[in-house]
């Protein structure tokens, strides 16, 4: 069962980070964009920051940091 719970976790970890990437992507060029004239959508990712990149981000770091904490009481009870 926690095998399934920490490999779940992973996933969904994966999953984060690439749309971390993506929305690191999408910025870089936006804000690129609006420097030369060229609109890429940098008021649409403005408006997706406190609503979906933010809570990504603070997901992300909850996640390694309970996946961390799963390991090291795993290998406690393992270890007894």
């Amino acid at each position: 069962m926690k095998e399934q719970i920490v490999t779940w976790l992973n996933r969904f970890l994966i999953a984060d980070v690439f749309l971390i990437f993506f929305a690191f992507a999408w910025f870089a060029l936006a804000v690129i964009g609006r420097s030369i004239g060229i609109p890429l959508g940098f008021d649409l990712w403005l408006k997706l920051w406190i609503p979906l990149f933010n809570p990504a981000i603070g997901i992300l770091f909850l996640g390694a940091f309970a996946s961390w904490l799963i390991s090291k009481i795993s290998q406690k009870f393992s270890s007894n």
